[in-house]
């Protein structure tokens, strides 16, 4: 099969198109996957840039983010036949299982029915984001009905889904954007108030939509500096939840004054510290908003897509920041 791999870490240069031998079924509880279509995130550039989470590993496939059609099963699978639709988050991380490739083998435990209303592209694009959004919103700042949310980056691949996830929870949301096209982007997901952080100081712009109380939960997907300011825009004894590693300059001074709950996100820890409980929650994850994708109460925006021979153009895309809007995946046919 042809897959995307790399074995040196370094710049977009070091992603190759190779001919690797088909995966093959480890377990009796996995599942050969065709794919069709796999997510690009930011996650992917890191690793490549960085090398490989997985030790020993001689070469990474790319890719935790996958969609495509059930080929095999093995013995001991009940829940999926040859020729079901399914996506899912899984592998990528390092060593031969990931989905930047033509087949994947994923664990039947990870494995979710593709909703009927998403095309392929559509369905790899979802499961990252909506895991990191939802664990952010729903599982670390327990976001309840009415409460007021900020979600930093709005119009990007998690924070598009973040709106969509906090107005289904009944939350008014303010979102910072860039420029009107991302401000009209989000207004259409639902953010009740947007905020162009690159021309007004976010802090004031919340405090001034919230009549000075602060929002009761800031999710920040930026890191940096943003992290630290967004304590001053959450209320005293609200929520802040990052997916980035503070910088080591960050000033957690006012978090303390305010008792801010601080909580960080990293949906990949099930997967790196073998947590099956954590996984199957996961699991569960994608299959409740399978429902929602496919009653049409939650929507994936794909902004680009690449055929996997053009891996390094997807990775270029993304650190240079692209259009911005939503997902950039690539598409194996």
């Amino acid at each position: 099969m042809k897959a995307c791999i790399f074995k040196t870490p370094g710049a977009t240069e070091v992603l190759t198109l190779a001919e690797l031998p088909l995966p093959t079924l480890r377990q009796d509880t996995d599942i050969l996957v065709k794919l069709k279509a796999a997510g690009v995130n930011p996650i992917d550039t890191k690793i490549r840039g960085r090398g490989s989470l997985v030790p020993g590993a001689d070469l990474t496939v790319l890719g935790c983010d996958g969609a495509g059609v059930v080929e095999t099963v093995g013995d001991r699978v009940r829940h999926f036949s040859p020729g079901d639709e399914v996506f899912f988050c899984s592998g990528g991380l390092g060593g031969d299982r990931g989905n930047y490739a033509e087949y994947a083998v994923v664990s039947e435990s990870d494995v979710v029915l593709k909703p009927a209303r998403l095309s392929f592209a559509e369905a790899a694009a979802a499961p990252l984001v909506l895991l990191t959004a939802w664990e952010a919103l729903y599982d670390r700042a327990r976001l309840a009905p009415h409460q007021r949310v900020l979600i930093h980056a709005g119009a990007g691949g998690v924070g598009h889904v973040a709106i969509q996830l906090a107005k289904l929870r009944e939350a008014q949301v303010a979102t910072t954007i860039s420029s009107e096209d991302k401000a009209r982007f989000a207004t259409h997901l639902g953010a009740d108030h947007c905020i162009y952080y690159n021309r007004m100081d976010f802090v004031q712009a919340v405090m001034a939509w919230t009549d000075n109380q602060g929002v009761d939960i800031a999710f920040d997907t930026v890191g940096q500096s943003v992290l630290a300011k967004s304590f001053e825009a959450v209320k005293y004894g609200g929520d802040v939840v990052t997916l980035l590693a503070p910088a080591d300059t960050t000033n957690w001074q006012v978090a303390r004054d305010r008792n801010l709950r601080v909580s960080f996100e990293l949906m990949l820890t099930p997967q790196l510290q073998y947590l099956p409980e954590a996984r199957h929650h996961q699991a569960q994850i994608l299959a409740n908003c399978a429902q929602w994708l496919d009653a049409g109460k939650l929507h994936i925006h794909v902004d680009q897509t690449f055929p996997l021979s053009q891996a390094v153009a997807a990775h270029e895309w993304i650190q240079r920041g692209g259009g911005g809007m939503g997902k950039v995946v690539l598409t194996m046919d």
